[in-house]
């Protein structure tokens, strides 16, 4: 006979998975986080495969909601009943690769949810919390700036930093590029060198004769590991190949642990605040006048420039988010001309590999945002070619960091209204990418300028899914005792009766039918016959 509790998650008996209820793309995500230590590299191999296959990009937002959900379980040898988030019901190895997922598509994740996804994790209650889950959620929340601890503190254990302390001294002396904390000044050392010239002439020989024939370059000064066959950490793929069609280079910030003293000698930072700390890589640092000079070329003129990227663009794949950021502000992109800013944009789409998805959003934002936001004219020719081309291929980070401020700002206005059409209606634009616009669209507060564009985008017939149809109706019928007298707003309707009449219902219809019937525009008669139509 089946027990009160035989249907209940955790109840003895059952063989059902944590996950079991969840929608098909977060089941094969959290399903791939099981497998061991290499679940994070095939949980991105899933969000790739999902992107190939056409389906929409992967709703964080609600695999997030659905982690924070609580549900009854059974717990304990009394079998006591308990409300439990499914955060806390995964097992071990799948919470670890699922927080070095996140870690990965951070800047692809809805602020909020992650918070909560966080708050739930700072909050479990069990007797031995792992102390790997504790540092990379410690990471995260350093991300978002919500750190809970002191600044310059170790998110590592007390035992995870003296074993490192110990690692660290052991491979000091012979170590693969290894230098423990305690090592010598590096300015004393290049003194020393500098007095034994067979020595230095002996590493440049054996740095040229590398596997890979060429010198890494170095990034930290007291600190570093550079492993010839190290593995670098995927980005969040799946976002960009629905985006364009194509891969994202690997981000470089791969959260490994590192360490340096402080004065007491024993505290202890991750390798990632020191990659991400206000400091560009050497071999950046070493071409950056190469590309203030190149910058100024691009402003005198461009005759005689190439059409292929100069070499030193590739550099660019050597920096991390922050980095990039302050790059930017080096090379103040925002102060480039207009026709300055489209030759730039003719050589970074014609990167390869691509820009990571991280790197093209911090690019996106420092070279239109702030030029976009300060228009009082129609945009140049100049400006909006640069703009659609560079949406064209990276839809995503253009969505992320451009159309969603524009369109939230409150000083947006006529010229950054009609950019923004123009920007949805291009020809370049894939359907893929309109899909992606649209789901942006749909999240955010509908008002006047969003009517625009959004009128713009669906006069290109986008392809969606019924779910998706379901979400504009709803909005656009709930809007209409607000936007009585809105031209911009019965545009919207007009379209989406005349475009998409075979995809609306009866009930959409009676929506519809309600929605118009306070509309004192002079297109009121227009969408009058319409509807009429609908119902024919």
């Amino acid at each position: 006979m089946a027990t009160p509790d035989a249907g209940l998650p955790g109840a003895e008996g059952s063989e059902q998975a944590p996950w079991a209820q969840l929608e098909a793309p977060a089941r094969l995500l959290l399903q791939a986080l099981q497998a061991g230590p290499e679940g994070a590299r095939r949980g991105l191999g899933v969000l790739r495969a999902l992107g190939r296959r056409g389906w929409e990009p992967f709703d964080w937002g609600r695999l997030l909601e659905a982690l924070c959900r609580e549900e009854p379980v059974v717990q304990g040898p009394d079998s006591r009943l308990e409300l439990k988030p499914l955060l806390l019901r995964l097992p071990q190895i799948c919470q670890r690769n699922l927080m070095s997922l996140l870690m990965a598509v951070r800047l692809s994740l809805p602020e909020s949810g992650l918070l909560s996804v966080l708050q739930i994790a700072q909050q479990d209650l069990a007797p031995d919390p792992d102390a790997w889950l504790r540092a990379l959620g410690e990471l995260l929340r350093r991300d978002l700036g919500v750190g809970t601890s002191m600044e310059g503190a170790s998110p590592l254990s007390k035992k995870c930093q003296r074993q490192l302390q110990s690692l660290c001294r052991g491979l000091g002396p012979g170590g693969r590029r290894l230098k423990s904390p305690q090592s010598p000044d590096p300015e004393e050392e290049d003194n020393r060198d500098s007095q034994q010239p067979g020595k230095r002439r002996k590493e440049s020989e054996e740095e040229a004769a590398s596997p890979e024939g060429k010198r890494v370059p170095k990034r930290f000064r007291c600190w570093e590991e550079e492993e010839d066959d190290e593995e670098e950490r995927p980005e969040h793929k799946s976002l960009e190949s629905l985006a364009d069609g194509g891969g994202a280079s690997p981000i470089k910030d791969q959260p490994v642990m590192g360490a340096k003293t402080g004065q007491d000698g024993s505290s202890l930072e991750d390798a990632k605040g020191l990659a991400e700390s206000l400091e560009l890589p050497k071999a950046i640092q070493d071409q950056l006048p190469r590309l203030q000079q190149l910058l100024k070329t691009l402003e005198e003129g461009l005759e005689g420039l190439e059409d292929a990227p100069p070499v030193e663009l590739q550099l660019l794949h050597e920096c991390s988010p922050s980095q990039m950021d302050l790059l930017c502000t080096q090379l103040q992109l925002p102060q480039l001309s207009d026709l300055g800013l489209l030759q730039l944009c003719t050589w970074l789409l014609a990167l390869s590999p691509d820009l990571s998805l991280s790197n093209a959003t911090v690019l996106t934002r420092s070279l239109f945002l702030g030029r976009i936001l300060s228009l009082t004219s129609s945009a140049s020719r100049l400006l909006t070619t640069a703009l659609t081309s560079f949406c064209a291929k990276y839809t995503y980070p253009v969505c992320r960091a451009l159309l969603d401020p524009v369109l939230q700002a409150q000083g947006t206005g006529p010229a950054q209204t009609e950019l923004l059409c123009c920007l949805v209606k291009a020809e370049s634009l894939e359907p893929d990418a309109q899909v992606l616009m649209l789901g942006q669209i749909l999240e955010l507060p509908w008002k006047e300028e969003i009517f625009l564009v959004l009128q713009s985008l669906l006069e290109r017939q986008v392809e969606m899914t019924p779910e998706k149809f379901s979400v504009l109706m709803e909005k656009l019928c709930k809007k209409g005792l607000a936007a009585t007298t809105s031209m911009a707003y019965a545009k919207l309707m007009l379209t989406v009766m005349t475009k998409y009449q075979a995809n609306i219902t009866e009930t959409q219809r009676l929506g519809l039918a309600m929605a118009l019937e306070p509309n004192t525009t002079f297109l009121r008669k227009s969408l009058q016959a319409a509807l009429k139509h609908l119902g024919s």
